[in-house]
């Protein structure tokens, strides 16, 4: 993580390399959800290929990220686009968790106000 940049990767799966990354700074988190992860991240580079990560920003929201090298023409931003869009919905609830969870544990925001934002 660049000293300028607020944003920490959480994971992410490198096609050209196939290698698969899981920031330790977040091993408190269950296996079971670091494994549904995993699984999130391999399954979408080996069906749009590139580089998949998911990142923390500033404020604690969860991004997903997808990218390719230049040279790469069988990369199809489309598809990889259409593809999170997809995992978004399907894994809505994962990625709110996954917030609240970075809000409270990294950013240290009293959990008591977080849940009083999510009720109204």
């Amino acid at each position: 993580m660049n000293e300028n940049d607020k944003r920490t990767v959480l994971c992410g799966a490198n096609a050209y390399e196939q290698k698969y990354y899981f920031n330790e700074k977040f091993n408190a988190i269950p296996d079971s959800i670091k494994e549904e992860l995993h699984i999130i991240c391999v399954l979408f580079t080996e069906e749009a290929g590139g580089v998949f990560t998911i990142v923390f920003e500033e404020d604690g929201s969860v991004s997903l990220e997808t990218d390719a090298y230049e040279e790469d023409i069988l990369y199809d931003e489309i598809s990889s686009g259409l593809l999170v869009r997809e995992i978004r919905l399907q894994r809505r609830e994962l990625l709110e968790s996954l917030s609240l969870y970075y809000r409270v544990f990294a950013l240290h925001e009293p959990i008591e106000a977080l849940i009083k934002d999510e009720e109204q």
